[in-house]
């Protein structure tokens, strides 16, 4: 059973869906410097307005654009729902917290501060900031009765929420599946984290540059509509694309270093290859994680080279969205979709000095995109690697 594309709805710094697209190709960035939180320092982020996003908002969006884009009206019981994110309500639990220590502070007495705390403290809504408070917030808007995913693997969380959903349809669950990821990732716990780990970048995001400083965070997300081609045949739907295969290994090294052979990266290449029936010399043009950090662009480009000696066009698009973590696999899939639809490779927004031997995209080209391949590493090892083709392939 073919599993097929017919609907996209993203949203990030760079706008919506055509917005995006049209800035992207136009090597613009969404990423500005701002100042979210008066404790910390200015920073560039990928931010969609001036202040930090709230999840269920974001995905209520980009889940609601994905619909009307491909031409769907709730509610829809039979569809299966798969929305992930790495981060999820984080925020709504960084703001109980700084409350609680608020009313802390004002109280010397520790029976005084809890008789407060248990007036003033509102927990009747704590279930709603729970991790899967995406996928149910997408399933209430569709009305959804079935399966209902919530997955969270970090960076690689929007690829693994496409596998899941395609696996839904192929097993014959379900025969239409909202898919992706979405992501507010920016707190000041994630800013201070990231930053201790001395991972953040100072002025803006430069993948596989030679002058390249860290990554920088954004928001966002990218839902699709995934639909067997015979139900996609039925209601005569446009098609973007078909999922052929993925990918999914873990390094089982370190919490966040990458190991250094690649090995479980590389093995995750070749399954989705396997899984897609497809060579190296198949592919048209990779999607590359590409965070601009330094171990992650240098495995990255090992590993491309490793595996595809004969050489391939290779972008990465963070340059423009900045890393929206658990939902950068999702928004790449959007762009190598989008990609295909017009001919063209979305160029690697940033990159002005290569350090590594590859084909990088600098500027969009026109090219015949036929089959593409989109790469997602997270922390942990998490290693999602996802083919797509072309709708005349089918």
């Amino acid at each position: 059973m073919k599993v097929v594309v017919t609907g996209i709805g993203l949203l990030c710094a760079l706008g919506n869906l055509e917005i995006s697209w049209f800035r992207l190709v136009a090597g613009e960035s969404g990423i500005q410097l701002h100042q979210p939180f008066p404790e910390l320092a200015p920073r560039p982020l990928g931010l969609i307005s001036e202040t930090p996003d709230e999840l269920a908002t974001l995905t209520h969006l980009v889940v609601a654009s994905a619909l009307q884009d491909a031409g769907l009206v709730p509610p829809l019981p039979d569809c299966g729902v798969v929305i992930g994110s790495s981060r999820s309500c984080q925020a709504s639990w960084e703001q109980l917290a700084r409350h609680y220590y608020q009313l802390r502070e004002k109280q010397t007495s520790r029976s005084r501060f809890l008789a407060l705390a248990e007036n003033d403290i509102d927990l009747s809504h704590w279930l709603d900031t729970l991790p899967n408070r995406g996928a149910i917030a997408a399933a209430s808007l569709i009305g959804a009765v079935g399966p209902v995913l919530a997955p969270m693997a970090a960076c690689a969380t929007g690829i693994w929420a496409i596998a899941q959903g395609y696996e839904l349809i192929k097993t014959g669950q379900c025969q239409r599946a909202i898919v992706g990821a979405v992501e507010a990732p920016v707190t000041p716990l994630t800013i201070a984290g990231f930053d201790k780990m001395g991972a953040l970048a100072r002025t803006g995001a430069y993948p596989f540059d030679r002058r390249r400083e860290g990554l920088v965070l954004g928001e966002g997300g990218a839902v699709l509509v995934l639909e067997s081609a015979d139900l996609a045949a039925q209601r005569q739907a446009p098609i973007y694309g078909q999922i052929l295969g993925f990918g999914l290994t873990a390094d089982a090294y370190h919490v966040c270093a990458t190991e250094s052979s690649s090995s479980s990266a590389i093995a995750a290449v070749k399954q989705c290859l396997d899984r897609s029936h497809l060579s190296p010399s198949d592919i048209d043009y990779i999607h590359a994680h590409g965070t601009a950090t330094q171990l992650n662009d240098q495995h990255e480009a090992y590993l491309i080279q490793h595996l595809f000696p004969q050489g391939v066009p290779v972008s990465s698009t963070k340059g423009a969205t900045g890393h929206t973590l658990g939902a950068s696999g999702a928004l790449g899939a959007a762009f190598c979709l989008l990609g295909m639809k017009s001919q063209r490779t979305p160029p690697s927004v940033g990159l002005i000095e290569p350090e590594f031997n590859l084909d990088f995209v600098t500027s969009p080209r026109w090219s015949e995109m036929r089959r593409v391949l989109c790469f997602s590493f997270g922390f942990g090892g998490q290693n999602a690697v996802m083919a797509l083709g072309r709708p005349r392939l089918m």
